[in-house]
């Protein structure tokens, strides 16, 4: 049976934390040299979450040596809603079943006509 964990994610107001309904959620699977694969897109709901996403992940036993493959499989986040800075979150780490809780915290636009984006990227793990 293949290994998967599982993607949460929470979406709210950068600075209030107050959730944001209608946020439209892309989850992206990283697949080596090629181009990232979309996994799934959901919205939001009234409190800011979305439902559980089951996702692919490397064996358990990857996990049990030091130097052993890579113990988890990397994802990407867009989350975007209008008057909103585009959120990326880069190289999310998903473990062989754990639930990876992403909170993502989206920012105003001052001006309607702009549409900066906001990039994080995350490091890998120094396992």
């Amino acid at each position: 049976m293949p290994s998967t964990g599982t993607i949460i994610t929470r979406t709210f107001t950068s600075r209030g934390q107050l959730p944001l309904e209608n946020v439209t959620i892309s989850i992206l699977r990283h697949s080596g040299n090629a181009l990232p694969q979309l996994i799934n897109v959901q919205i939001s709901d009234r409190s800011g979450n979305t439902l559980p996403v089951t996702v692919p992940t490397p064996d358990l036993v990857n996990s049990q040596s030091p130097n052993g493959p890579t113990p988890y499989a990397l994802f990407d986040i867009w989350a975007e809603l209008p008057g909103y800075q585009l959120l990326v979150i880069q190289n999310i780490q998903v473990f062989p079943g754990i639930s990876s809780i992403q909170n993502l915290p989206l920012v105003p636009l001052p001006d309607a006509g702009s549409r900066p984006s906001l990039e994080v990227n995350i490091p890998p793990q120094d396992l």
